[in-house]
C-alpha cells in the first residue's frame, strides 16, 4: 500500500514540475512578447507560444 502511495506522489510531483516549466515559459514569453510588440495581442500570443515551447523543451531533462 505504501509503495503505491509513494509512486503516486512521485508521479504527481514530476507532472507538476514539468508543467511548471511550460507554464513559466509561457508567462515569461507572453510578457516579453507584449513588451517587444508594444502591446500587440499577436505579439503576446506568439511570445507565450514560443516561451511555452522553450520551457517545455528545457523541462524535459
Amino acid at each position: 500500500m505504501w509503495k503505491l502511495i509513494a509512486t503516486l506522489v512521485a508521479a504527481g510531483a514530476m507532472t507538476i514540475s514539468m508543467q511548471g516549466c511550460t507554464l513559466g515559459g509561457a508567462v515569461a514569453g507572453g510578457a516579453i512578447g507584449h513588451e517587444v510588440s508594444d502591446g500587440s495581442p499577436w505579439g503576446t500570443i506568439g511570445g507565450a507560444a514560443v516561451g511555452g515551447y522553450i520551457g517545455h523543451e528545457l523541462g524535459k531533462d
